[in-house]
């Protein structure tokens, strides 16, 4: 059942999000640690071998010095655009069904947290940082919908997070009542992010980020597992025991093709699709949950 966990009151950061950014595109993995120092230093994305490494103003002294330290590192490009275009629009307050997630830097500094101001409303503070992930994705609305179905129907007290990103959908869960949530991600500057919008948001004693592989720790127990990540991970994630011993389940971040062969993963495997979402006929997301065990519905 949907109760709003009590949480201490966090005290947001009240900078603004950046003005603009200044991305270096590299071959190569970088040690992030030789840059930490760097006062406008962000962080760095890595992905298949390559990097985006993210500073606040120019820092071209910085990649020079890194670039000679490292020599199987290499610049590909070079970047600078406004943070709003980074992110496809400015970071915004929007509600969905039952919460309500702002951007830390809209408030009044006076304030320590803001108040819901409708009955059984969530507050979440979101700071998406340079994470991709605003809140305002279809697949991250459709799985706030979903969270809020299941937890209607059923009490959650554990809860694994797989591809948490910005940790949105770690807190949420937390928001509505979930004791102990495990927010994992492969992407270091990911976890990052997400350690800081569970510490914005009070639920440091009940979240916990960590860096590591989804297929790795599928098997975490857990009574609902939630996984929006690349497909080639999701279709190991379905196959596997970790996932089939799992109550419930929400997927999402599923192409029309690829919802296909999930379902026909799911099937097999004795899991039952309780309700789906389609956005633009594009985009699906899934709530349901696995043979033997109670379904959440009523």
């Amino acid at each position: 059942m949907i109760e709003s966990a009590s949480r201490d009151k966090a005290v947001p950061c009240y900078r603004p999000p950046y003005e603009d950014l200044y991305i270096y595109y590299m071959e190569g993995c970088v040690p992030e640690q030789v840059l930490a120092d760097a006062p406008t230093f962000i962080g760095t994305w890595e992905e298949d071998g390559f990097s985006f490494v993210f500073f606040s103003a120019a820092a071209e002294a910085a990649i020079t010095v890194l670039l000679h330290a490292y020599p199987h590192l290499s610049l590909i490009d070079r970047f600078q655009m406004p943070y709003d275009d980074w992110q496809g629009g400015r970071v915004a307050a929007f509600r969905a069904g039952c919460f309500h997630v702002k951007p830390p830097w809209e408030t009044d500094p006076a304030a320590t947290a803001f108040a819901p101001k409708i009955v059984g409303e969530i507050p979440l503070w979101l700071d998406p940082g340079v994470v991709f992930g605003t809140g305002t994705h279809p697949t991250t609305r459709d799985c706030l919908a979903a969270l809020e179905i299941l937890y209607r129907e059923a009490d959650i007290d554990t809860v694994l997070d797989l591809g948490t990103g910005t940790g949105i959908l770690a807190v949420a869960a937390a928001g509505l009542g979930s004791a102990r949530v495990l927010a994992v991600d492969f992407n270091r500057l990911a976890v990052k992010t997400a350690q800081h919008n569970i510490q914005l948001n009070g639920f440091a004693n009940q979240v916990l980020p960590v860096h590591g592989r989804a297929e790795d720790l599928v098997a975490c127990p857990a009574e609902l597992l939630m996984a929006n990540v690349h497909f080639e991970v999701m279709k190991t994630l379905l196959t596997s025991s970790g996932f089939q011993d799992k109550r419930h389940w929400i997927l999402s971040g599923l192409l029309r093709s690829e919802a296909r062969e999930a379902e026909s993963l799911l099937n097999r495997g004795g899991g039952r699709i309780l309700k789906r979402w389609t956005r633009d006929n594009i985009w699906y997301t899934y709530l349901g949950h696995n043979a033997g065990h109670r379904s959440a519905s009523k």
